[in-house]
C-alpha cells in the first residue's frame, strides 16, 4: 500500500463525515503505529454516522456487517473499513458478539483488546484520544489488556494469540496479569477456528521475533493445544558432533531467528522441518532419527490439513521437509537428479531452509554454495529441457499406455539431462532399448 496515497484517502473520509456534522477518527491499529514512529499499515475509521449516513455521503460503498455497522468505503486505489461506534453485548461463542449497541467514542474504545490498539486520532485537529492508556504503555513497552484480561479473552479468545503475535512483533514483556489470564485460558483456544488460529500463527512466523513468539506460545499453553508437535521437540537431544547449538527445539528457534522476510510456507517448513526427530529418537552407536524425513512428511501433512492450509501450500510446506536432507548427497548426485532437485518448485524455498539449517548448526555451506553455483553456472534449458519424445511418439511406436511408458520417459530424460542423449532419433532408439529390456528382463541369477 502507498502509505502517502493511503494517508489522504483516509484524512478525506474523515474531512466528509466531519463537514456533514458526524464524529469521525481514525482508530486502532494506524493510531497505534503513528504513536510508535511507525507508517500505518492500513487505516480504519470510526464515526458516529449510521450506515445509511455513510452510504449517503459515500454512495458506492459497500456494507459487510450491517449488524455491527460497518462499511467499505473505496477512493482511489484503497478500501477503508468505516465502523460505527460500539459497544458489544456478550459474546457467548468465546469469538463473535450476541450483539451490539452503538455509543460513543470513548465507550467504542473500551471494547477493544489492548490499550495500544484502543487509541484514536482526529486528523483534523491533530489530537489523539486516548481513553485506554495506550501511550503509556507504548512507552513502558508492554502488552496489556484493555480492562480485565480474563474478560477480553473471554470475549474472543483468538486475542491469546494476538497477545503473543504484538509481544514478538515488538520484543515487548506480556504484562503480568494478561500474561498470567493467557496461561489460565490458553486451554480454550480449541475454540477458534483452525482457519483463525492458522493465520494468527503465519503472522506470528512471519512479522518478526518467530523464536520469542514460538517460546510464549509453548510457555503460555497455547502450542500444546493447536501443534503439540512442535512441543514434543523440546528436550530432545541431537548428537552433538553435528548439533552442537543444542536440542532439536534450539536448532529449529535459532533456524526462525535467521530468516528474513519468509513467506508463510518458508516459515512453516522450518518450523516443522524436523517435527519427525521426536518420534523417531533412538541412541544406538550414537543419537540417530532413522526416516526422521519421511515421518516428518507424514506429521507435516496431517498438520497442514488440520490448520487448513490449502493444497498447494501444504504440498511446498511437506516437500520442505522431506527433502532437507537432500543438500546433504549433492555434489555425488548423478547430473540427472541433481537437475531434477534444483528444478522443484519454488527451490528458492529449499535453498533458503538449507542455508539457515547449515548456519544453525555446524555452519559449513559447502553445498549451499555448491547448489547456487549450478543454478547459476547451468543454462536453464540443461536443467529444464524440452523433451526429445513424448507419450504419442511411443504409441506411434506400437506401445499400449501403462506404467512402462513413465519408466520408459524417465530414462530417456536421464539420458538427456546426463547428456548422453542429444537428438530425438537417439531418444527413440534408447526407448525402443528400454521396452525391449522390459519385455525380456535379464534371468536371476543365484
Amino acid at each position: 500500500m502507498d502509505n502517502a496515497d493511503a494517508r489522504t484517502g483516509a484524512l478525506e473520509i474523515v474531512r466528509r463525515l466531519q463537514a456533514r456534522g458526524f464524529r469521525a477518527l481514525w482508530a486502532g491499529g494506524c493510531v497505534r503505529d503513528m504513536a510508535m514512529g511507525q507508517p500505518p499499515r492500513d487505516y480504519d475509521i470510526a464515526t458516529n454516522a449510521d450506515l445509511q449516513q455513510v452510504i449517503g455521503i459515500f454512495p458506492h460503498a459497500q456494507v459487510v456487517g450491517a449488524h455491527f455497522g460497518v462499511a467499505l468505503v473505496r477512493l482511489g486505489h484503497h478500501i477503508y473499513e468505516v465502523a460505527r461506534f460500539r459497544r458489544d453485548l456478550g459474546y457467548s461463542d468465546g469469538r463473535h458478539p450476541d450483539g451490539v449497541v452503538f455509543v460513543d467514542a470513548e465507550e467504542d474504545a473500551l471494547r477493544r483488546d489492548f490499550t495500544i490498539n484502543g487509541m484514536f486520532y482526529d486528523p483534523i485537529a491533530d489530537e489523539v484520544l486516548d481513553y485506554v492508556g495506550g501511550q503509556a504503555d507504548i512507552k513502558k513497552k508492554v502488552i496489556r489488556t484493555i480492562g480485565d484480561p480474563h474478560a477480553r479473552f473471554c470475549e474472543d479468545r483468538l486475542r491469546m494469540l494476538r497477545a503473543v503475535r504484538f509481544a514478538c512483533r515488538y520484543h515487548w514483556p506480556i504484562e503480568d496479569e494478561t500474561r498470567r489470564a493467557i496461561g489460565e485460558l490458553s486451554h480454550s483456544i480449541d475454540a477458534i477456528s483452525c482457519e483463525r488460529v492458522r493465520d494468527e500463527l503465519v503472522k506470528i512466523l512471519t512479522e518478526g521475533g518467530a523464536p520469542l513468539g514460538v517460546c510464549w506460545l509453548i510457555d503460555l499453553g497455547l502450542m500444546a493445544v493447536f501443534l503439540p508437535e512442535v512441543v514434543a521437540m523440546d528436550g530432545v537431544p541431537q548428537p552433538p558432533q553435528f548439533h552442537p547449538e543444542g536440542d532439536v527445539l534450539t536448532h529449529t528457534l535459532i533456524m526462525l531467528g535467521l530468516l528474513h522476510n519468509p513467506s508463510p510456507e518458508l516459515a512453516m517448513g522450518v518450523l516443522l522441518h524436523d517435527i519427525g526427530k521426536p518420534p523417531t529418537y533412538q541412541v544406538r552407536d550414537r543419537i540417530r532419527f532413522d526416516n526422521h524425513t519421511k515421518v516428518g512428511r507424514e506429521m507435516t501433512e496431517a498438520i497442514c490439513k488440520r490448520l487448513r492450509f490449502s493444497c498447494e501450500q501444504t504440498k511446498h510446506i511437506a516437500a520442505l521437509v522431506a527433502d532437507h536432507h537432500k543438500f546433504m548427497h549433492v555434489q555425488d548426485m548423478r547430473p540427472s537428479k541433481l537437475k531434477r532437485f534444483l528444478r522443484a518448485a519454488r527451490f528458492e524455498d529449499h535453498m533458503e531452509l538449507h542455508r539457515v539449517d547449515c548456519l544453525s548448526c555446524h555452519g559449513d555451506l559447502g553445498n549451499y554454495t555448491f547448489c547456487k553455483t549450478a543454478l547459476e553456472t547451468l543454462p536453464p534449458e540443461q536443467i529444464r529441457p524440452l523433451p526429445l519424445i513424448n507419450g504419442h511418439d511411443l504409441i506411434a511406436m506400437g506401445h499400449t499406455p501403462g506404467p512402462a511408458f513413465k519408466q520408459v520417459l524417465r530414462a530417456v530424460e536421464d539420458a538427456q539431462l546426463e547428456g548422453r542423449v542429444t537428438s530425438r532419433a537417439a531418444a527413440l532408439e534408447l526407448a525402443k532399448q528400454r521396452f525391449e529390456s522390459l519385455s525380456h528382463p535379464e534371468p536371476f541369477v543365484r
